[in-house]
């Protein structure tokens, strides 16, 4: 069996198709080691993951807002590219898998010769279009991280979404689309519509005042509204309306199977998730510099979601969430999208595309997939 080491950064969304992966290749019989920031350790480590304490790489916690420029340092970090190398040399890893935005560190791989692969946890499309043709990928150009050159260099790019959603991902000859990595459960029957209001667990500037926005436009209407805040909205510091059910956390696949709509911010992970459980989307999105923007609009595109822009009122809010809660040709749009996500199972899919660059490469033998979907 092979040694594989993740490499991530403490963003949220990005780390559960990683920790999927991972789980899947560890129910194979392989190690699995994750050096991520220090924030994230204790839970990589509650989550059954050996994990590597940097030593180099910048400070980051996801609680906190990053200016533009910060986050672009995060990415571009070659502390992070140095605690990489360092870790290997101490002790190999048969494969390396690198978040896609860690540009530092994919940088350091394509470098020191290493057997790499790039996780990538959103629409390549967006990823191409927007990050490396955008801000972000003139900063790591001008930081001589060469992103392109490192990215074709990888044994693959391993894409998590769907072709529905994501058409152009066959651009590049490395990219293996393996599907999102999900958990959903069977429907169950309410007597109400639900209503599930989940935006990031990232702290995004002005998310409180967004988040009570939602809150208010669900006053009055005909269904059961659950929230879930995580850890950068305080519940305390919201004006909560009667009859709204709110908490910190409680895992989207507990709530999903019963919910009608989900109100969010886009993260691509939360909403495929939401489309696993043939749910339309109501995208409000926190930062027009990610992926959330493109999320929406595809979903819009695909007719099994809305987008409405960040800031604004309860009285714009409302009739967007009531039109996606009443039946419509939305719900048989998510269900089909539900279909096509539910049928590309991603941890098995992904640790099947890290068993092949093992096997092809001589590494290790691959294991027998799990049970899991």
């Amino acid at each position: 069996m092979a040694d594989i080491l993740f490499v991530t950064w403490d963003g949220g969304g990005n780390v559960p198709p990683a920790l999927g992966i991972a789980r899947e290749l560890q129910a194979r019989g392989h190690h699995v080691r994750f050096l991520g920031h220090t924030a994230q350790l204790d839970a990589l480590a509650g989550a059954g993951m050996e994990t590597v304490r940097p030593r180099h790489a910048r400070d980051f916690d996801n609680r906190h807002d990053y200016s533009p420029l910060a986050m672009m340092a995060t990415f571009g970090d070659r502390g992070m590219g140095r605690d990489l190398v360092d870790t290997v040399a101490r002790r190999p890893a048969d494969l390396v898998v690198v978040d896609s935005l860690m540009m530092g560190a994919v940088r350091a791989a394509a470098d020191a010769g290493l057997h790499y692969a790039v996780l990538e946890h959103a629409y390549d499309s967006m990823y191409r279009r927007s990050i490396l043709g955008g801000p972000m990928g003139l900063n790591l150009r001008l930081r001589r991280l060469r992103p392109t050159e490192a990215l074709d260099r990888a044994a693959a790019r391993i894409l998590t979404t769907i072709p529905t959603l994501d058409p152009t991902a066959g651009l590049a000859a490395n990219i293996r689309q393996v599907g999102p990595v999900v958990d959903f459960a069977p429907r169950r029957t309410s007597d109400r519509p639900t209503v599930l209001v989940s935006l990031s667990t990232f702290a995004f500037p002005r998310m409180a005042r967004s988040f009570q926005a939602i809150l208010d436009a669900t006053r009055g209407l005909d269904a059961r509204v659950v929230a879930t805040t995580g850890p950068a909205v305080e519940p305390t510091e919201l004006r909560v309306p009667d009859g709204v059910e709110i908490h910190r956390f409680v895992p989207h696949v507990e709530l999903m199977p019963e919910a009608h709509v989900l109100v969010g911010h886009g993260g691509h992970g939360t909403t495929m998730q939401a489309l696993a459980h043939d749910l339309p989307v109501l995208v409000m999105p926190m930062d027009r510099m990610t992926d959330q923007p493109a999320v929406g609009r595809s979903l819009v595109d695909a007719g099994a979601g809305r987008v409405v822009r960040k800031g604004a009122s309860a009285d714009r809010i409302a009739p967007l969430i009531a039109e996606l809660v009443a039946d419509g040709p939305h719900r048989a749009a998510a269900a089909r999208l539900g279909a096509e996500v539910r049928s590309l199972p991603g941890a098995r899919l992904g640790a099947d595309v890290v068993e092949e660059l093992l096997v092809r490469d001589g590494a290790a033998a691959p294991g027998r997939p799990s049970a899991r979907p």
